[in-house]
């Protein structure tokens, strides 16, 4: 089985690095990267996380992300190439996978949901807040140089999401309060722990410098979001 740094370190730093200095030769002005939340680490607890929060990746492609970032800003030293770092967390919006994607297949079978006792918040955001965030990185003279973190601005617990893609599909959430405990050692028995951590845990992003630096506000709000990503899941269905 390959490596799994050394594959994520062949896209994530190789293919970046090597891009970056193909636009500084070219006389590119600026270079936004798309990094991600997992450069700050996996769950929170007590705080939200901070871009100037000191790393702490925990997984392959966390730390390819970091290792792509002080790539960056080193080649950003030797060209003057300026740079701009995102961090997003979960991406979704019409056309969304993964985990995202089985979770509204799931809803939309009315399969109950062992879900209802989970009290956690996890940061999204929407594709449209993303992208409208990167063009604002592009062209806003205070970005030169810094990392900013982006969410909608509205953490959602695991319950709440699965209530609103019930809405969203005009269905009943069927959510059974099973204790996290009991959850947490089913996953670990089948070797889903770190899956099991995503719907269990918490991660929310602090977006309050990203607002104040750039004067950036998401453009779409959390529920229009997850209404158009029903809307194409349902689609498609």
């Amino acid at each position: 089985m390959a490596d799994p740094l050394a594959v994520f370190r062949t896209v994530n730093v190789d293919a970046t690095k090597d891009l970056a200095r193909q636009a500084a030769r070219h006389g590119v002005h600026r270079f936004v990267f798309v990094s991600s939340i997992k450069v700050n680490g996996e769950m929170t607890q007590y705080a939200s996380f901070k871009a100037s929060d000191v790393p702490a990746p925990l997984d392959a492609y966390g730390q390819s992300k970091l290792e792509a970032e002080l790539a960056l800003q080193q080649i950003s030293r030797e060209t003057g190439l300026e740079v701009v770092i995102v961090r997003p967390p979960l991406v979704y919006g019409p056309g969304v996978g993964a985990n995202f994607l089985r979770l509204m297949q799931l809803v939309q079978k009315g399969i109950p949901l062992p879900l209802g006792a989970i009290h956690n918040l996890r940061s999204l955001v929407a594709l449209d807040n993303l992208v409208d965030l990167l063009i604002v990185c592009a062209e806003n003279l205070a970005a030169a140089g810094r990392t900013f973190l982006v969410s909608d601005d509205h953490d959602v617990s695991t319950p709440e999401l699965v209530r609103m893609l019930a809405t969203a599909m005009g269905r009943r959430a069927r959510l059974v309060p099973v204790p996290v405990g009991c959850l947490a050692a089913g996953a670990a028995l089948l070797g889903k722990s770190a899956a099991a951590d995503r719907l269990l845990g918490s991660l929310q992003v602090d977006i309050r410098e990203t607002r104040s630096v750039l004067g950036w506000e998401p453009v779409v709000s959390t529920e229009e979001a997850i209404g158009a990503t029903v809307a194409h899941f349902l689609s498609r269905a």
